[in-house]
């Protein structure tokens, strides 16, 4: 695929606009606090417990799939087909998510891993677009671009959402987010190409994916040519899960922890999607420069200093500082680590090593939730121990990337792999 017209990357960053409406509301805000809060209810922390062992479900489910949906989709051709399947069911379970009552744990409960699952399921496919659609020295700009235009989509959800929650109708929360993810995905439906490739019958490609999927780990785990995909991923894995635990368990945390009514949560993570574009924007730059691993390094410092204030914060004005501290960083990490990726893959395989990406995105979001949800049960509804738990993520995720020799300028970097895509420098084995 050459390099794609504006009008294409502008349909691509469209769709982070759109799937923020289910990161918004349903991941970070209104459905945790509501779920854990006042579906279970979660004086003794059994909530926080639950709605942990569904987010650590939905990843574990993706993990074990996510790379054979990749490797499927790049033999048969069907990145699009997927892309809009997996939408359309992660849309639906959104708007069902309305009928969620008190007392219906178990319901609340699997439409929150059917959502998350097909949620992370579609973004493989959306990930796998970025070297494909831009060009080798914009691949951070672009990165940056896609995240920033998703936290203006959930300042928008939050704007959808506040009139519902300011009058306790969560259902209204729900529905206007699966409305707003729906229609706002359109144009990426209808712009983003279709594989270029003869596509193959899915039933061919699905036992070639599996088998090459296999061949894929190997490569991953052995080969000396990804000496240095192996090394970044082990760190993704860790301080990826901090991020991920910090995300889906910030609303709960200032719920019960701080007192915040639903009103002031949307409000606060409002303020922290401005904080997170602006992050995002400013990092943008640099990352092409400087390199992602130097964007990335720099942000889990930020990161592990958001989990060390969070445990001593005592007044609801100390929460809103940090949460402002959190935001710029958050989408600065997380660019910078889907361009670090794109650094790395080979191309023609874009899907399935993204795939492999979100394997370990998703293995990386399973212990974290499960830690935070064990400490404060354990500890009778301590967060504030559980957060400083999740910090440990951020220092060994930062520690092992400093293992890793790639991660400098994309211009450089990614010029040289144009050049010789398949024949990279020979590397040592060591892992």
């Amino acid at each position: 695929m050459p390099s794609s017209p504006q009008r294409t990357i502008v349909a691509w960053t469209l769709y982070d606009f759109a799937n923020s409406a289910f990161a918004a509301v349903i991941l970070s805000t209104v459905y945790p606090a509501y779920y854990a809060n006042l579906v279970v209810g979660n004086a003794t922390g059994r909530g926080d417990f639950l709605w942990g062992a569904a987010i650590s479900t939905a990843m574990v489910i993706g993990a074990l799939t996510s790379p054979l949906l990749g490797g499927i989709a790049d033999h048969a051709g069907a990145r699009k087909q997927f892309f809009i399947g997996f939408t359309v069911v992660c849309i639906a379970a959104t708007a069902l998510m309305a009928t969620v009552r008190p007392g219906l744990v178990l319901w609340g409960w699997v439409l929150a891993v059917v959502g998350v699952v097909t949620y992370e399921a579609a973004i493989i496919y959306y990930n796998s677009y970025l070297p494909r659609i831009a060009r080798p020295e914009q691949l951070g700009r672009v990165s940056a671009a896609g995240f920033a235009v998703g936290y203006a989509g959930s300042l928008v959800a939050f704007l959808a959402a506040y009139p519902f929650a300011a009058v306790d109708a969560f259902w209204g929360c729900f529905l206007s987010a699966a409305v707003l993810f729906a229609v706002t995905s359109l144009p990426s439906f209808f712009i983003l190409p279709g594989d270029a490739r003869h596509p193959m019958p899915i039933a061919v490609a699905a036992a070639r994916g599996a088998r090459l999927t296999l061949a894929t780990l190997r490569e991953i785990l052995t080969a000396g040519e990804r000496v240095q995909m192996r090394r970044f991923l082990m760190s993704y894995l860790i301080y990826e899960d901090g991020v991920n635990t910090v995300v889906t368990f910030a609303g709960v945390f200032a719920a019960k922890t701080l007192g915040f009514s639903f009103k002031e949560i949307i409000i606060l993570f409002m303020l922290v999607q401005v904080s997170a574009l602006v992050g995002s924007a400013a990092w943008a730059r640099p990352t092409d420069v400087r390199g992602p691993k130097f964007v990335v390094r720099l942000t889990l410092v930020q990161w592990a200093a958001v989990t060390v204030l969070a445990f001593f914060v005592q007044a609801k004005w100390h929460f809103w500082v940090v949460a402002i501290l959190a935001g710029t960083g958050l989408g600065a990490v997380q660019a910078a680590s889907r361009t670090f990726m794109a650094t790395l893959v080979p191309r023609e395989r874009e899907a399935e090593f993204f795939g492999f990406y979100s394997l370990v995105g998703k293995t990386g979001a399973v212990l974290g939730p499960v830690v935070f949800g064990a400490v404060s049960w354990l500890l009778s509804g301590n967060q504030r121990a559980a957060i400083i738990a999740v910090g440990l993520f951020f220092v060994v995720g930062f520690l092992l990337l400093g293992r890793v020799s790639a991660g400098g300028p994309t211009v450089e970097d990614r010029g040289e792999r144009r050049r010789s895509p398949r024949c990279p420098p020979p590397t040592s084995l060591v892992v």
